[in-house]
């Protein structure tokens, strides 16, 4: 684990007024007057301002209004936890909260229930039960960029994901606290983030019943042993292991439990993939029926070496990354330094949990000179791994495929 300092509720309220509060103009402008260097992402049009926001060490800055700020790969290297300050950002609306009174924060349970409830940060750390879990949070647009035909919205690598441990209380304990309806069919979750104009449409998630009450949906409100980081949902957030992170409302602030399923725009028709076996579709193709999006599939990377490292023939060559799935846990991860023609096992490292990264390294000795197409895949306990060649949707989400690195043999 990584656990960070606690940030005082005093010199939370003096970071935030200085980074992103009062004026919201003059705070973004001069953060982005404190671009320190840029980056140039591995597709077209990919140069990206480095930018460190409050509490954040420099990030890839895809827009700063609103903050949508991605990991830079190297950051993943030799680390299962990411820390506060290196995990990645993602909002829809500008209209963030920048300053949040822990004392006067509330959280209200409403809908179709018998009991609705008013819960402070207090009465959620004190009258309900703690648990934990290390769970990766990924965008669903991770790695949009690398699409082949491109395709609309923000253009990520693979920096769009981020594994910590979540404290907080399991969403089935409020719930059964409020008792919902025999009639529940779903159950909305809406932060205190806003659209800037009022007619857009306000970001709310939703989740079957049976799903908010599998007792692995949570309310964080400590990650990696500290307070939530304002940019990631402070003081509260919705942690839905497995899914993606479109599902992870932050600055919880608001649960209905509803008798019908909810069709607000950021679940219809935003967020929707195509219903068939692959969640795909040959570009250019028409296809009518859609799902929400829900879980990761299988994704693996090489962290340590990258397009522009160096290795010796004949020498031990250390090659490790992450690997992680929906919650079914990894099993293998199947190392290639020959674009796929052979494969070895590696060795995993350490296991913090079905919903984590899962560290794997190998030692290889390449055999010649010149490039080498370094390939990596994964297989979880399910026997589900990932495809060799791309699968493709009009919106550019859940990108998986057998990842691959170019290294130069001397």
């Amino acid at each position: 684990m990584h656990p960070e300092h606690p940030v005082s509720q005093m010199s939370r309220r003096k970071v935030l007024s200085l980074g992103v509060a009062g004026s919201a103009t003059l705070a973004f402008s001069k953060i982005a007057d404190a671009a320190q260097s840029t980056l140039q992402l591995a597709f077209k049009f990919g140069e990206r301002d480095l930018i460190a926001f409050p509490e954040k060490k420099p990030m890839i800055v895809l827009t700063s209004r609103p903050p949508q700020l991605e990991t830079p790969f190297s950051y993943f290297d030799n680390k299962i936890i990411t820390p506060n300050d290196e995990f990645f950002v993602r909002y829809h609306w500008a209209g963030i909260p920048t300053s949040i009174d822990p004392q006067t924060y509330r959280l209200k349970i409403g809908g179709n229930i018998q009991n609705p409830i008013e819960l402070s940060l207090q009465d959620l750390k004190t009258k309900f039960t703690s648990k934990s879990v290390v769970a990766v949070n990924q965008c669903s647009g991770n790695s949009r960029g690398f699409f082949e035909p491109r395709v609309n919205g923000g253009q990520l690598a693979n920096g769009a994901m981020g594994n910590a441990e979540w404290v907080g209380v399991a969403l089935k304990d409020i719930l059964q606290k409020a008792n919902p309806g025999k009639t529940a069919k779903q159950v909305s979750f809406d932060g205190l983030d806003k659209p800037i104009l009022g007619d857009g449409p306000d970001f709310i998630k939703a989740l079957d019943i049976d799903h908010a009450m599998d007792g692995e949906v949570m309310l964080a409100y400590q990650m990696n042993g500290a307070d939530l980081p304002l940019l990631n949902g402070y003081p509260l957030r919705l942690v839905v292991p497995g899914y993606y992170g479109t599902y992870w409302v932050k600055h919880l602030s608001q649960i209905n439990v509803l008798d019908e399923v909810f069709n607000g725009f950021w679940m219809n028709p935003a967020y929707r993939i195509p219903d068939n076996d692959c969640n795909c579709v040959e570009p250019g193709k028409a296809f009518e029926k859609t799902i929400p999006i829900n879980r990761y599939n299988v994704r693996s990377f090489i962290t340590n070496l990258n397009d522009q490292s160096v290795v010796m023939v004949g020498k031990p060559t250390l090659a490790r990354g992450i690997a992680f799935d929906s919650g079914r846990g990894i099993a293998k991860v199947m190392f290639s330094q020959d674009d796929g023609k052979t494969w070895m096992e590696t060795s995993l490292g350490k296991d913090l949990g079905n919903y984590s990264f899962r560290p794997w390294s190998i030692e290889f000795k390449p055999t010649r000179k010149g490039p080498l197409t370094l390939r990596v895949k994964a297989f979880n306990r399910a026997g589900e791994t990932q495809p060799m060649q791309a699968r493709w949707n009009p919106a550019g989400y859940m990108r998986n495929v057998v990842e691959s690195t170019i290294v130069q043999a001397v």
